[in-house]
């Protein structure tokens, strides 16, 4: 039995509302240029990950996906989500 659990966001806002570990991101890139920010604590809370993304371009993949290493993110308040030019934001999280 897995203890993994996903979340999408659209816009900013928590994503995760309790103490948790981000174990991968999937996401949909904008047009333009963006990026996905992830705060430990609400909007004014502490930065743990900024992500830059590239625009999808014409014929371009727009999906792509991070996995981070050993145990993830540590997120010990909740996991707040602030995206820019980034359509979707899929959190894999423990």
């Amino acid at each position: 039995m897995s203890d993994i659990t996903a979340t999408t966001v659209t816009a900013d806002g928590v994503a995760v509302a309790l103490p948790a570990r981000v174990k991968s991101i999937y996401y949909i890139r904008g047009s333009s240029a963006g990026s996905i920010v992830l705060k430990d604590g609400g909007s004014g809370g502490t930065t743990l990950l900024t992500l830059t993304t590239p625009g999808a371009g014409s014929g371009v993949d727009a999906a792509n996906t991070m996995s981070i290493p050993s145990d993830g993110i540590r997120f010990s308040t909740n996991v707040y989500v602030d995206v820019t030019n980034v359509t979707s934001v899929t959190l894999f999280h423990a």
